[in-house]
């Protein structure tokens, strides 16, 4: 493992890996780096970290130290006297009429160096300018071609879609773009449509290359035959963001409908022929493609009713039969004590007691003699009013 800590040089530059060596930085901070160019101030992007030894290019050079209030001053310092250096080349390259545009000038650290980049169409001869521009600076001079998209980079701006360019706040490097992934896309070929403020092509293009990549696969060609839920047609149009194709039925080819990819099936991919066996599915197989998608629901419709809400069941002291009344008590089984009320004879208003029947204990009927029933039926009220109970059953001789 190798530690190391990430610095950038300018805003939306790109990132460079150094050696901390006992120093602790933390993110935000202003470092004195040693670069192939002297020493320079960079801001640091990631603090002390450990990564693999594969993912960094040995040897690292190292942070000679963390910059104080004097580098800041300096700092300062060098930045107004960037722009009287650039005054300055722009009036000896006005003067002796070369064909280039002037980007910027800066000046290193130490101010012993000063980089001028333009751009320019054709290779242009400056060696006259360099010696006029040491002797008034005196400082040595280097002039640096480069190209619209790291002119872009170093100006600024803001694109067709309203925010800063990519190239300027947080990509690294520039990524290749090519014209095909205009094709992909369904874009307008209109140069002025698919290029950006430099006159190449957007890098915003690299973005969604791999999300259409992905779609293509899932939706069929143009001029494919397909099945849909309203019968065989061929396809006309392909929206690939809605993941949507227009089909051109062969019963109604005026019309063309719309489908979703999952309601279609390919039979045959782009132009070419049926196979030989092929043979329509019935208007019911076909309707099973259909898509079928509820309705969404309405901002302004009123909420949901909550569920009802069933109450607990109620614990009864007494089961009820069907006609909603109490069960009887069930009776004791065996013949009662003497003395004692069967169960069932209480007391109520207007009604004579009911006088318990005693059988002798022991007594057993004569043979051929019927035992008497014994009367099961319970007192009503209002049918004996005023009346005493069946008589007792007659003891066997």
């Amino acid at each position: 493992m190798t530690e190391i800590i990430s610095v950038r040089f300018k805003a939306g530059g790109k990132q460079y890996y150094f050696a901390p060596g006992t120093l602790t930085v933390h993110p935000g901070m202003g470092v004195i780096l040693d670069t192939s160019r002297g020493p320079e101030y960079g801001e640091c992007v990631l603090g002390n970290t450990l990564v693999e030894d594969e993912t960094v290019v040995q040897p690292l050079r190292p942070v000679l130290r963390l910059a104080d209030e004097k580098d800041m001053e300096t700092l300062q310092e060098q930045r107004q006297a960037e722009a009287r250096a650039f005054s300055i080349c722009q009036q000896r390259i006005a003067a002796r009429g070369l064909d280039m545009k002037l980007i910027s000038a800066e000046y290193s650290f130490d101010s012993n160096k000063i980089l001028f980049c333009f751009t320019a169409e054709n290779r242009v001869d400056f060696r006259a300018l360099v010696k006029d521009l040491a002797s008034t600076l005196h400082a040595r001079i280097e002039l640096r071609q480069i190209g619209v998209r790291d002119e872009a980079r170093k100006l600024g701006g803001l694109g067709i879609c309203g925010k800063p360019f990519c190239c300027a706040t947080f990509l690294d490097d520039f990524q290749p773009v090519s014209i095909k992934m205009a094709k992909t896309q369904n874009l307008s070929l209109n140069p002025t449509k698919i290029s950006g403020s430099c006159g190449r092509l957007m890098c915003c293009l690299k973005y969604e290359q791999d999300a259409y990549e992905d779609i293509l696969t899932r939706t069929p060609k143009p001029e494919s035959f397909v099945e849909t839920p309203d019968g065989v047609g061929t396809v006309s149009g392909v929206n690939l963001l809605r993941e949507q194709v227009k089909v051109r039925l062969e019963e109604q080819p005026e019309t063309p409908r719309c489908y979703h990819n999952c309601e279609i099936c390919v039979v045959r991919s782009g132009r070419g022929k049926l196979p030989p066996d092929y043979t329509p599915p019935s208007p019911a197989q076909l309707e099973q493609l259909r898509k079928v998608t509820p309705p969404p629901a309405s901002p302004f419709a009123a909420p949901a009713p909550p569920p009802p809400v069933t109450p607990p069941p109620v614990k009864r002291e007494a089961n009820r039969g069907r006609s909603g009344k109490p069960d009887a008590p069930a009776k004791p089984k065996g013949k009662p004590a003497s003395g004692a009320k069967p169960a069932g004879a209480e007391k109520q208003a207007g009604h004579a007691p009911a006088v318990p029947r005693e059988e002798p204990t022991g007594a057993v009927p004569a043979s051929g003699e019927k035992r008497p029933q014994r009367n099961r039926r319970r007192p009503r009220g209002g049918r004996h009013s005023g009346k005493t109970p069946p008589n007792k059953p007659q003891e066997p001789s």
